[in-house]
């Protein structure tokens, strides 16, 4: 029986073991997952705990009950990928594969920027981590004046849209609290704007300054230093700060670096297309873990579970991996207000504005608040628990459509 093995439980790791189990019988086909944990957060709930809209209790569930009949579900810490023999090591057995997808996502590594442990989680918070953002809902719960930096320490990080998601949210939690006109905001990023892509980037940065939010580019930070308050970039410019909420490096899984299938940072090197490893024979990649050029979020994790599964089955039957994955990502951006901003994108096609997902209908409006675009992101806690992690259908292509999508010139 031919055997496929999954690291990492988490949204990509579980939709592709549902839509395995779905495509191919059981006699004909073992499928493992291995992850660490036994419990599955739901990351862009995260978000919102900072704010009293989700609690932990909101984003938290059994992973068990994810893992579909007919798939092996272990919980132990991966050591060791043998590509070599085939094998997965981990701290109480060995594994063999024939098909390995590995999907161990990536976590924020604090550590690699100087000082930034200093004050962790006293003055310096993320919201990138359960336990970060639970902290930093009760410092914002007596913060009635001030200023708030929010940071990007450096690209890629896990949901590109989440660290303006966030001052957008803060916008209105100050004014809703009576004291936005006390607390200033600031938004510095190593990019030249808000975001990668310029139609988007020049449309969100009106937004930011329509809610009074200072942007600050081409930050390239070198050092916290704690005892100021202060970030320091290379050139030695300096941002002052009395609350800073840090996006740190992500990193990837330290096993990958150990078994020499990622890059010096534990992503692996991932065809854009196919999803299969860079210079390793059935070893497929995604989510978080790729290298790939398009966002880290659980959207995208779903888009690619497509092609990866098509992908293996194909292989299964002794045909080549087709390159079928074209980047789509589909982002909601909360802003505050009961309003929130769509963004749908793909490696060639940059956010523009339009209808998704149904051209001419919507419901959606694509970059523009809009209420139905805020119940759209609030819904969709919702599909990620009881469709998309399930393997199910959802009325989005994997493919990027550009039809209700209008062109603009950057």
């Amino acid at each position: 029986m031919r055997k496929v093995l999954i690291l990492g439980a988490g949204a990509g790791g579980t939709i592709v073991a549902n839509m395995l189990r779905n495509q191919v019988p059981e006699s004909e086909l073992e499928i493992r997952i291995i992850d660490r944990d036994e419990r599955h957060h739901y990351q862009a709930g995260y978000l919102f705990i900072p704010f009293g809209v989700y609690s932990p209790h909101d984003v938290i569930k059994a992973k068990k009950g994810f893992i579909p009949q007919g798939v092996e579900f272990i919980v132990d810490h991966i050591v060791k990928i043998d590509s070599e023999n085939r094998r997965v090591e981990t701290r109480l057995g060995k594994y063999e594969y024939d098909w390995l997808v590995i999907s161990t996502g990536c976590d924020i590594a604090p550590e690699e920027i100087d000082g930034m442990t200093d004050a962790w989680r006293t003055d310096v918070f993320d919201f990138y981590t359960l336990e970060g953002a639970t902290a930093l809902a009760k410092k914002l719960k007596y913060f009635d004046s001030g200023k708030i930096v929010l940071n990007i320490a450096e690209v890629p990080y896990k949901c590109p849209i989440a660290p303006l998601e966030f001052v957008f949210m803060a916008d209105w939690f100050f004014q809703v609290n009576g004291v936005r006109d006390k607390v200033a905001l600031e938004f510095v990023t190593p990019l030249d704007n808000v975001f990668t892509k310029p139609v988007a980037a020049n449309i969100l940065a009106e937004f930011a300054a329509k809610k009074n939010i200072k942007v600050t580019p081409n930050f390239d930070i070198a050092q916290v230093n704690a005892k100021d308050k202060t970030i320091e970039s290379h050139k030695g410019d300096k941002v002052g700060y009395d609350l800073l909420v840090a996006i740190p490096p992500n990193m990837g899984n330290q096993m990958l670096i150990d078994s020499g299938v990622s890059d010096p940072v534990g992503f692996v090197p991932t065809d854009n297309h196919t999803l299969k490893a860079e210079n390793f024979d059935r070893i497929f990649v995604l989510g978080d873990t790729t290298n790939v050029p398009t966002s880290k979020a659980g959207s995208v994790a779903h888009y690619m579970a497509y092609t990866l599964v098509e992908n293996i089955v194909r292989e299964m039957d002794g045909h080549k991996a087709l390159p079928k994955f074209d980047g789509h990502a589909t982002c909601f951006l909360a802003s505050g207000f009961e309003k929130a901003i769509l963004l749908d994108f793909s490696y060639d096609v940059e956010p523009l504005p339009g209808k998704f997902p149904f051209p001419g209908m919507g419901p959606f409006s694509l970059l523009k608040e809009s209420l139905s675009n805020y119940w759209g992101k609030m819904m969709f806690r919702w599909v990620y628990w009881n469709l998309m992690m399930k393997g199910l259908d959802l009325p989005l292509e994997p493919q990027m459509n550009i039809a209700g999508k209008i062109r603009q010139k950057a």
